[in-house]
């Protein structure tokens, strides 16, 4: 582990300490409908960075422009937009189905057609002008592959087509005994490793033709958000360390993979969803607190110097609330002032 870089162990419990304070002391995940502002930043930052994983040139200012007025800024491929506009509209259905929505798959956590769904909403618009080159009528947009896939280089073979059916039925009926387990809190495993494997065990499957990556990554998020947790974005940036870390998921070793997710879902919180619910005088953890002028650098020596108030949580990391942070920046601007007298 490099120096300096915390350990897995105190990820994973930086992630609960703060799923604990968003359903404890923040009254929990928020709906679109509750806080439409926090879920369109995200959104806009998943469709970039999810399509874009598989090879999409968009850049984030041309996903905004389409995502939110319809138009397609610049000069890139048709299908590029289409596959945008398709992870739009699959995102947009699963950030629906968040904490407090009434409809929860009757009953169930999660059913084999909304899977399906999932994978109809992303795929059918890139489809239309680009439909999949060895593709039958029965492999289109929701529907499972019938061919069989050459193992990936990491040496992983996903199942014959012939086995999609019962494999993904047996998956979602993991899911769903997953979420009684995190609900009568019976895990026998830290919760990011739980799903680690979920996630990895989808994209072994591979149910469909193509888009398996992109279906795979909404399911886990729609899980996620009915679970009352955020959604994970995992970054364009972050592309070689997620394949390495589904290579070694495929091996069993679900650690790396299970860091990201947590380091992902922490990352959410903070940038997103910690700051707009908490109030003025509630506690945060710092990175939740920064802005474009104070650096969380700036923060945490201002803490430990006892020139922040701030207080040291039971994980180590540092909380202090926006009005403790903005005195701080005022006293900054005073010190500023009197050098330059």
């Amino acid at each position: 582990m490099p120096r300096g870089r915390p350990s897995r162990a105190s990820v994973y419990a930086r992630l609960e300490s703060q799923l604990h304070e968003l359903n404890t002391r923040l009254g929990g995940l928020p709906t679109p409908k509750e806080s439409e502002y926090i879920w369109s930043d995200i959104w806009h930052l998943e469709a970039h960075h999810s399509t874009a994983l598989e090879g999409n040139t968009l850049v984030l200012r041309e996903v905004e422009a389409l995502l939110d007025q319809g138009r397609a800024v610049g000069s890139k491929p048709l299908a590029e937009y289409m596959e945008v506009k398709g992870y739009g509209e699959a995102a947009t259905w699963v950030y629906g189905q968040a904490h407090g929505s009434a409809d929860m798959g009757h009953g169930e956590l999660l059913t084999t057609q909304e899977v399906r769904n999932i994978h109809h909403l992303a795929l059918a618009p890139v489809w239309s002008v680009s439909p999949h080159p060895h593709a039958t009528r029965e492999e289109e947009p929701g529907n499972f592959r019938r061919h069989d896939i050459a193992a990936f280089s990491g040496g992983m073979t996903p199942p014959p087509w012939t086995q999609v059916d019962a494999d993904l039925t047996t998956w979602v009926a993991d899911v769903n005994a997953l979420a009684a387990q995190i609900a009568t809190s019976r895990l026998d495993c830290p919760l990011p490793e739980a799903l680690a494997e979920t996630h990895v065990r989808f994209e072994q499957i591979h149910p469909f033709l193509d888009g398996n990556g992109r279906t795979g990554r909404l399911a886990l998020n729609l899980v996620l958000v009915r679970l009352g947790y955020p959604p994970v974005i995992i970054l364009k940036s972050q592309r070689t360390t997620y394949l390495a870390a589904m290579q070694s998921a495929d091996r069993g070793e679900h650690g790396p993979l299970a860091e990201i997710l947590s380091r992902a879902m922490i990352d959410n919180l903070n940038r997103f969803i910690l700051p707009n619910l908490a109030g003025p005088a509630r506690l945060l953890p710092l990175p939740a607190l920064i802005d474009r002028d104070v650096t969380l650098v700036a923060l945490r020596q201002a803490a430990a110097r006892g020139r922040l108030d701030a207080v040291r949580s039971p994980d180590g990391t540092w909380q202090s609330t926006r009005k403790a942070v903005d005195r701080y920046k005022k006293s900054r601007q005073h010190v500023g002032r009197r050098r330059g007298q």
